[in-house]
């Protein structure tokens, strides 16, 4: 049976959660992904901790919070490529990520090298 757009949203929020618990140490509150074009775009929750919130009380915190929290996942950049090859078999073009100290949650863009939303509306 073809898998649906959903069900493979579904798959990477599961992964991409595995991951962070595996490789990061813990993971985010909630997961969403979404798959628009030749973006898979994820959305995670949660993903600070209460030490990290009052480190971020400062602007020299919020800075280091932001730098070491990049890095971390930046380290593990391959591995995050091949889950998304893995569950869509489209290689990543490249992968973009931000952090937001006030809200705990963090953005992750993969630009894929082709328009994988098509696969769906068929």
């Amino acid at each position: 049976m073809e898998k649906t757009k959903g069900s493979i949203e579904s798959e990477i929020s599961k992964a991409i959660t595995q991951w962070e618990k595996e490789f990061l140490g813990r993971g985010s509150v909630s997961v969403k992904t979404d798959i628009l074009r030749d973006l898979i775009i994820i959305d995670l929750q949660g993903i600070l901790t209460p030490a990290e919130y009052s480190v971020c009380e400062t602007r020299e915190g919020m800075v280091s919070i932001k730098k070491t929290r990049s890095e971390l996942v930046e380290s593990g950049i391959d591995t995050l490529k091949e889950i998304i090859l893995t569950i869509t078999g489209e290689e990543v073009k490249s992968f973009h990520t931000d952090i937001s100290t006030r809200t705990g949650e963090r953005v992750m863009i993969f630009k894929l090298f082709n328009d994988y939303e098509k696969k769906f509306n068929l």
